[in-house]
């Protein structure tokens, strides 16, 4: 099991309301931990998006210009060959 640390937070006194409502007392803890990692992943994500944002050039993937579905039946038949070896 990772290590544990306090953190404190001012939370607004309708999330505390709520969270006390919702969610069992020895399981609020947890509740909380599990509702912050899902946002930072969800904020590392759109970073990511954001950074990455334009960096495909179509010209860059001349394979792809008649759509995926052809480029992946292309690929699929090369390698249908392969297999059967």
């Amino acid at each position: 099991m990772a290590s544990r640390r306090q953190a404190n937070f001012l939370l607004s006194e309708e999330v505390v309301e709520e969270l006390r409502r919702s969610v069992e007392k020895r399981e609020q803890s947890r509740f909380v931990e599990t509702a912050l990692q899902k946002e930072l992943k969800r904020l590392k994500l759109e970073k990511a998006l954001k950074l990455s944002f334009g960096s495909w050039k179509d010209k860059d993937h001349p394979e792809l210009i008649q759509g995926t579905g052809s480029f992946v039946r292309t690929r699929r038949k090369t390698t249908r060959g392969q297999r059967s070896r």
